[in-house]
């Protein structure tokens, strides 16, 4: 958490606000993030944002001359406010465009602002992302390659961002759920069939958690303050015990690759 609907979310606030707008100054009360903000970034006046754009849960600010990369972590979110307005315990680095400041608040400071001249794609941490799943490159014959000779539960398999970018664990255990497949079913025995299933499942999920902005279980809000509503419509994960909005049976709970998986035995095969 956050994960890709969040991300997206934010970005889908973000972008017309500061799109073609000059960064006037960066304010960085708290450099030590995932990785220590480095000092050149306080220096970056004068660049335009000619885009912003979204790779897995990574933000891209196009500078023109180099790009910001933006990790939200585990606890962070990006908020458009007014320059006066005062940070909190939290808040740990101000972009400011003029009056309007976009504020990063991290409280677990497991998030990331980096810095770099080349090209993005480049990045070590993102040069080796797998495919997106909401592009049309992302679909049940490439789900299916993407599993062949897999003997990993398919659940660990989806949340691989080596293979597949931003299918975090809210939303593998609620993709698997709507697929009616196991968690703990062996990707490389998927039929193209079920692979159909399950490819369909995803973009229909973080496509309708991006409508609900997103979930909102512990710090995340959108760029405007407001919480995401996803989590009132989960159908397994978090509900452990609870009665299958489908079928009644209990919703189970296991302990899978050290992350909580929320499946139903009777629904999942």
């Amino acid at each position: 958490m956050p994960e890709l609907p969040e991300v997206e979310v934010t970005l889908r606030g973000i972008a017309p606000q500061l799109t073609g707008r000059t960064l006037t100054g960066v304010a960085v009360r708290e450099p030590r993030l995932r990785w220590r903000v480095q000092d050149s970034i306080e220096h970056l006046a004068g660049r335009e944002i000619r885009s912003l754009r979204r790779r897995g849960k990574y933000l891209l600010f196009d500078c023109g001359d180099g790009h910001l990369i933006v990790h939200l972590g585990m606890s962070g979110s990006l908020r458009l406010m007014e320059r006066n307005t005062p940070p909190l315990k939290h808040d740990h680095l101000d972009l400011q465009f003029g009056e309007l400041i976009l504020r990063l608040r991290d409280p677990r400071r497991f998030g990331a602002v980096l810095w770099t001249d080349a090209p993005p794609d480049t990045h070590p941490l993102l040069r080796h992302l797998g495919v997106e799943p909401l592009t049309r490159a992302f679909d049940a014959k490439r789900l299916h390659a993407l599993t062949r000779g897999l003997r990993a539960a398919v659940k660990q398999t989806i949340m691989d961002g080596r293979r597949i970018v931003g299918v975090g664990n809210i939303y593998a255990s609620e993709s698997l759920f709507l697929a009616g497949i196991h968690p703990f079913a062996r990707a490389g025995s998927l039929s193209p069939e079920r692979c159909l299933r399950l490819a369909a499942a995803i973009k229909k999920t973080l496509r309708a958690a991006i409508r609900a902005g997103g979930s909102s279980l512990r710090d995340f809000v959108g760029s405007d303050g407001s919480p995401g509503y996803f989590q009132q419509r989960y159908w397994v994960y978090d509900r452990a015990g609870e009665p299958c909005l489908r079928c009644g049976a209990p919703v189970k709970r296991r302990v899978q690759g050290q992350r909580a998986t929320f499946y139903c035995p009777s629904c999942q095969r």
